[in-house]
């Protein structure tokens, strides 16, 4: 089984300004140490590491941590897909075969950058190296979202955190309306992750989460999502085994083959790992 999303860091409360006093839980150091028990315990065999700092010594950094940590399976790294010199830093890249794609924090931008004829044309260089794109926003930002795919149709994309509905309100109706349009690309996958961080983080029901899900796999199907904790983030909510039970008793109504698209096969293609 393969964890398609997780962070590491070394906090730094002015880098890192994202975490909150409200997120005291995540206002540490994690490592892939602190995952090893866990993955042993639950029998998953390993991650993939994603960008929580938008800088290219992020990238070295998640390297050095796959040397020494061989649960690290795949690296999203960030790169400035705006950068003239975009094609000097992809083939640079292109020499560390752990770094399977990229990611930018998109919900911390507005329509203007997401639309952005040069963002556009930087993530049109992606494919020159098979690389793929994570697309990390808002419920509310999902309408630029496809707009800026529509433009991309041929590349790999997979989208974070179910496009982080709003699970607390259970106002879903046209975030379901966009994940549908979405889902219509079969280039663009998703991760079953990040709800907890949306949700009433000490009071949420099981049965909003599952209504999320729902969407997610009536558009997507087994064979375009993936399992993924956002762990650390989500120890924000609870710890990771409950999420991780959570997803498996959702799957449950799966065929065995189709669990084993959701929890591993399907990262495996994705992320070529």
């Amino acid at each position: 089984m393969i964890d398609t999303h997780v962070h590491f860091w070394n906090f730094d409360p002015v880098r890192d300004s994202w975490i909150t006093e409200d997120m005291q839980a995540i206002r540490n150091d994690f490592s892939p140490k602190n995952l090893s028990r866990i993955y042993s315990d639950l029998q998953i065999t390993g991650c993939v590491a994603v960008q929580a700092n938008q800088s290219e010594a992020e990238n070295e950094f998640l390297l050095a941590l796959a040397q020494q940590n061989d649960l690290i399976k795949g690296i999203v790294g960030w790169i400035d897909l705006k950068n003239p010199d975009l094609a000097d830093r992809l083939k640079h890249w292109s020499n560390f075969k752990l770094i399977k794609g990229w990611r930018h924090v998109l919900q911390a931008e507005n329509q203007a950058f997401i639309l952005n004829p040069d963002f556009i044309a930087g993530i049109r260089q992606l494919k020159d190296y098979d690389y793929t794109y994570d697309l990390l926003c808002y419920h509310n930002q999902l309408d630029s979202i496809i707009r800026m795919v529509d433009q991309v149709p041929d590349q790999a994309f997979v989208l974070d955190h179910c496009g982080k509905p709003d699970v607390k309100s259970q106002d879903l109706k046209t975030w379901a309306g966009h994940i549908k349009t979405l889902a219509e690309n079969p280039n663009v996958y998703c991760k079953v992750s990040g709800l907890l961080a949306e949700a009433d983080w000490k009071n949420w029901k099981e049965i909003e989460i599952f209504n999320c899900l729902d969407v997610i796999f009536e558009n997507f199907g087994a064979e375009r999502i993936m399992y993924g904790s956002d762990w650390p983030v989500m120890l924000i909510s609870r710890p990771y085994q409950d999420w991780f039970q959570l997803v498996r008793k959702y799957t449950e109504r799966l065929s065995e083959q189709q669990r084993k698209s959701v929890f591993s096969d399907n990262a495996k293609g994705f992320y070529r790992l």
